[in-house]
């Protein structure tokens, strides 16, 4: 089974590409630092990897964005779209449920081990979406919240919990302010909330 790696650290790669070759059933097929690699690994690629560990805090944006571009280039060429396993040092729980909307098959801490990570890789394997028992716990509290939120509005709820302002967040989405102004208020509205400051708290 071909294992993509996107992690911009390269010795977490090269120990998860040492662990998974190990084990007898995985072969790496590259190890990449970046999310612009990434796209243009897959672009060039004859044969799409079976599965994907993905990091979210890449040198160069943020890994979730592959998500989405993975999912349009597999339509566009008419190939089934890989596993993703992501594994990442961002635990947030609105982070997490929204790898899970967005394609991810599961999610794993960096700070869980390599016994963890085979458990996840192994449940994925099996159809499953695997979540941890504590960041499940976690990630179900905000779920009834993701329910409500269209995915370009938890995008930007995501921003705005990082204390990134509206004129940023334009900037990041690749959209004017006033659209950004426009889901603020849905959110507002959906969450029944009035502030950013609630907004932080959820």
């Amino acid at each position: 089974m071909d294992v993509l790696l996107i992690d911009d650290h390269p010795m977490i790669n090269r120990g998860v590409a040492s662990f998974l070759e190990a084990d007898g059933r995985f072969s790496v097929c590259a190890e990449i630092l970046s999310l612009g690699d990434a796209k243009c690994f897959i672009e060039q690629a004859e044969t799409l990897p079976d599965l994907v560990i993905l990091d979210i805090m890449l040198c160069d944006g943020n890994g979730l964005d592959f998500l989405p571009f993975l999912e349009k280039h597999c339509h566009a060429a008419k190939q089934p779209m890989p596993l993703v396993l992501v594994c990442s040092a961002v635990e947030e729980p609105l982070r997490i449920q929204s790898a899970i909307k967005q394609g991810a098959s599961g999610y794993v801490s960096k700070a869980d081990g390599e016994a963890e990570l085979l458990t996840a890789i192994n449940a994925i394997l099996r159809g499953e979406i695997y979540l941890s028992d504590r960041h499940n716990a976690q990630t179900l509290q905000t779920l009834s919240l993701c329910e409500k939120l269209s995915k370009r509005e938890i995008a930007v709820l995501t921003l705005i919990k990082e204390g990134i302002v509206n004129s940023e967040i334009a900037k990041k989405l690749g959209v004017n302010t006033r659209t950004v102004e426009s889901h603020v208020s849905n959110i507002y509205f959906k969450t029944r909330t009035t502030s950013r400051d609630d907004l932080m708290k959820l």
